[in-house]
């Protein structure tokens, strides 16, 4: 049985959408709500400062060549501490904002989100480790 809630969201979001209803606007917005998730996540370490980013080299040792489980023991996510309130709710907004979009795009398209999250999900629950993305 397919989510409700997910073709209520999508039902939702053609509904409430007025202006931008191009292919072309549907891109672009969904292009521009990404950079302002990044922007935000930029803003979390250069105004905030609630999280750092300790970039480094990613390293594998030489003398083993590493199994998919191992990957996990080598590489960092180069991200520290811990959004704030603030930065946390500026973030989920912009999210927000890139999956109004997205259900957006799937409505124009006549794409099912459920659908498309249901076999990303299969995918990763079968091959796990080795989707490899």
């Amino acid at each position: 049985m397919k989510d409700v809630i997910f073709d209520h969201y999508q039902n939702a979001v053609s509904d409430s959408l007025l202006r931008h209803k191009s292919l072309l606007d549907i891109m672009t917005k969904l292009e521009e709500s990404q950079a302002k998730i990044n922007r935000s996540l930029a803003k979390s370490v250069t105004n905030c400062g609630c999280i750092e980013i300790k970039a480094t080299k990613q390293h594998i040792p030489e003398n083993k060549e590493p199994q998919a489980d191992d990957y996990n023991k080598y590489f960092d996510t180069h991200l520290k501490g811990k959004l704030c309130d603030e930065c946390r709710e500026n973030i989920e907004d912009e999210i927000g904002n890139d999956l109004f979009y997205l259900a957006s795009l799937c409505n124009l398209l006549d794409l099912n989100l459920y659908d498309i999250l249901l076999k990303e999900y299969n995918q990763i629950a079968t091959l796990g480790k080795y989707s490899m993305k």
